[in-house]
């Protein structure tokens, strides 16, 4: 390959990249959960802090990678926290997105393998503080369920 040409596809890679950017947002932070929390006693909790300003969004968006027979229902619990006081939590049910990227779903046989990233949720700043996060997935008995990735990705 000529250094021209070369240099044409790693241009063409990067509009390509900062172009979906400007349209999903900017990732500022992500949870790699990628685990179910089956009990109380044994929660797979994952957390970032972030420094935010007072009206920005934060978008919540899943990025999902799983196998499974029959049904399953799967739910993100993220819990809001201001300097270390409650603000809230959010339940998020991954599937339920309004915008979708890269999305691949084959069923047979009973069996489904789904792969997505997807926006579902916005929350706003609602002043200046450091702001952590904290999520855990959770999902309906299905022992057949295999978790490859879940994780929640914050964007603004």
């Amino acid at each position: 390959m000529k250094k021209t040409q070369l240099l044409l596809l790693i241009s063409i890679s990067f509009a390509l990249l900062t172009g979906c950017e400007a349209i999903t947002g900017k990732e500022i932070g992500r949870l790699t959960i990628n685990k179910i929390s089956k009990d109380t006693n044994n929660l797979i909790i994952k957390d970032t802090s972030l420094v935010l300003k007072k009206d920005e969004k934060i978008a919540f968006w899943s990025d999902m990678d799983m196998e499974y027979k029959g049904n399953v229902s799967l739910r993100f619990k993220i819990e809001i926290l201001k300097n270390n006081e409650n603000v809230g939590v959010l339940t998020i049910d991954p599937t339920d997105k309004n915008i979708t990227i890269g999305e691949v779903k084959t069923s047979l046989m009973n069996k489904t393998s789904w792969s997505f990233t997807g926006k579902n949720s916005e929350f706003t700043i609602p002043e200046d503080a450091t702001y952590t996060f904290k999520g855990i997935l959770i999902a309906s008995d299905n022992p057949t369920l295999k978790i490859k990735k879940a994780e929640i990705i914050l964007k603004k």
